[in-house]
């Protein structure tokens, strides 16, 4: 009867060994089989999340990288619109201050014309001592002339008188073209009246004959 006893329990304590024996090694190999695989923390659980938060980031940091792009180009562009606006101000009023008084000039020509006019049409030979008040009148006329033109040149008007220079479309109006003994072609032979240029630009041209060849 012992030995009856003794024999069951120790199969029943086989059974139990075999059993936990087999939970056991289930246990091992489920551990090696996530240290193999590695293991699944929460990190990785919440990385498909922090993904999509990263993409998010990343494309409004790219439309704030165009947006700050175009508003930089914006406003060089601005920058460089606003320094050609102040450069042709500057020019127009240094050209105001050079040319504005063109209108004025021109007026003032006519009465240059009239002196050179006059000196020009008293005879040479009456203009003597002995003929006191035509040489008076003729002194004056001329230093008149002479502190007009004065005038002229301190305000940048220059006299055109370009008898014998090449024809210049741009400062000579020519009235006529001839042959003319003596003169190259292409050349002024006769000035009918002389121009004026203000500060380098022509106010008023010169009329003239041009040479041509016979």
């Amino acid at each position: 009867m012992a030995s009856l006893c003794s024999r069951a329990l120790r199969q029943s304590y086989s059974l139990v060994a075999s059993s936990a024996l087999k939970r056991t090694s289930s246990r091992l190999l489920c551990t090696a089989t996530q240290q193999k695989n590695g293991p699944r923390s929460e990190e990785e659980v919440e990385k498909p999340e922090q993904s999509a938060a990263e993409k998010g980031l990343i494309e409004e940091k790219t439309q704030l990288e165009e947006q700050l792009k175009d508003m930089t180009d914006k406003y060089k562009r601005a920058l460089a619109d606003t320094e050609n606006l102040r450069t042709r101000s500057q020019k127009m009023i240094e050209d105001a201050k050079l040319y504005g008084i063109q209108g004025f000039c021109k007026d003032l020509l006519e009465v240059a014309d009239i002196l050179e006019k006059a000196t020009e049409s008293v005879p040479k030979e009456e203009v003597t001592t002995q003929n006191p008040h035509l040489k008076n009148l003729y002194d004056g006329l001329v230093m008149t002339e002479v502190q007009i033109q004065k005038v002229f040149i301190k305000h940048g008007l220059v006299k055109l008188n370009p008898d014998g220079q090449k024809f210049d479309p741009y400062e000579h109006e020519a009235l006529f073209h001839a042959p003319v003994e003596g003169k190259e072609p292409g050349t002024v032979a006769v000035v009918t009246k002389v121009g004026y240029k203000l500060h380098g630009r022509t106010l008023r041209p010169a009329l003239v004959g041009v040479a041509k060849a016979p």
